[in-house]
């Protein structure tokens, strides 16, 4: 059996994490995958400082009182766990020249992710965005059987989610207008993204649901790659009947072979179910065996890969704040084509 990339190098000499928030993408995915890689982490500041010391007292690191002591760490990577419209405040106080991971979405919109563009590139920082489905275990080994052309011409890609997924988890959801695309569906958009580059454009339509009090949970997209690659996502996350027909997969066709996803996490969130990955190269279907999963491994390959870019050890940053803005940017033009009307039909033959 063909053995692919499924982890990230570690740096020779790893860097202390200074966190940016305390909710629960930190403890349930932060802060166990840095322990499991052995990043040390110094602290965590929260404006929430009792949820910021428990934190500190269950893990054994500082809770810092305010941001800016959480800023005035020296020679440390910082982890900006934060919503996306808190982003910009805090990359504003940090040291010139930092090092920084900053939890997606860029912002809550394309004017947000320019801003944050604008910090990072005049304060010179090393700055990525945390699009870490890139570095999950299985997307790793699905992009090196992709680079290695085991596939052929990659021409169709399909996301098919029917999930149950808990939104009440994120209480700063509650009144957002833009959740399902900006917050969920964007992973996504930037794993087609890292294969097949941008697109052309998108015909997008994203909703809610009767029974549910987020702004929308569901979405339809087709992005437009041209007369070569079809490209469609189906997303629906109030499909609350039973794990029996639930989905969370990808389905990705080339000329030569295909290959098959299941996204466990999402099934049970966050507790989730195995992610899967099989492929068909010519000779049937085959499982590949999987060292990780999205949660947790692909957040310590993710900082790992920033250490390294940090370090020097690595000439490219992936999913860099420059790159992220085209995720961003397709978002943006997501959210624009589902305010435009359909076509209509003929009102009469």
């Amino acid at each position: 059996m063909i053995e692919f990339k499924q982890s990230w190098q570690l740096p020779a000499k790893p860097m202390p994490i200074v966190i940016f928030g305390a909710g629960s993408i930190v403890t349930d995915a932060h802060i166990p995958a840095y322990a499991a890689a052995g990043f040390k982490v110094n602290g965590v500041f929260d404006p929430n400082l009792i949820k910021a010391r428990n934190l500190a007292d269950e893990y054994g690191f500082v809770a810092y009182e305010t941001a800016e002591q959480a800023a005035s760490q020296p020679n440390v990577v910082f982890d900006i766990a934060t919503p996306p419209d808190a982003h910009a405040k805090i990359l504003d106080i940090l040291p010139i020249g930092a090092s920084a991971l900053i939890q997606k979405p860029m912002g809550s919109n394309l004017a947000g992710a320019t801003e944050i563009l604008k910090i990072c590139r005049a304060r010179k920082f090393k700055a990525a965005v945390n699009f870490q489905l890139r570095f999950a275990p299985m997307m790793l080994a699905l992009k090196d059987v992709a680079d290695q052309g085991l596939m052929g011409e990659l021409v169709d890609f399909d996301a098919s989610l029917t999930l149950d997924t808990p939104w009440g988890l994120w209480e700063f959801l509650k009144d957002l207008p833009r959740v399902e695309i900006l917050l969920h569906s964007i992973h996504y958009i930037d794993f087609i993204r890292s294969l097949f580059g941008n697109p052309l454009g998108v015909y997008a339509k994203t909703l809610g649901h009767p029974n549910s009090s987020t702004s929308n949970t569901r979405t339809s997209a087709i992005l437009d790659y041209g007369d070569r690659v079809r490209c469609a996502l189906s997303i629906n996350h109030n499909h609350s009947f039973g794990r029996k027909h639930q989905a969370s997969e990808f389905r990705i066709c080339g000329t030569k072979g295909a290959a098959y996803v299941q996204l466990g996490v999402n099934l049970d969130y966050p507790k989730g179910e195995p992610d899967i990955l099989e492929l068909n190269t010519g000779n049937g279907w085959e499982k590949i065996p999987l060292r990780g999963s999205w949660f947790t491994e692909s957040f310590s390959n993710r900082m790992a890969q920033l250490q390294r870019f940090t370090s020097g050890e690595e000439a490219t940053l992936i999913s860099s704040v420059e790159d992220a803005w085209y995720t961003m940017a397709l978002v943006e033009a997501a959210y624009e084509s589902s305010g435009q009307p359909a076509t209509p039909l003929a009102t009469k033959p």
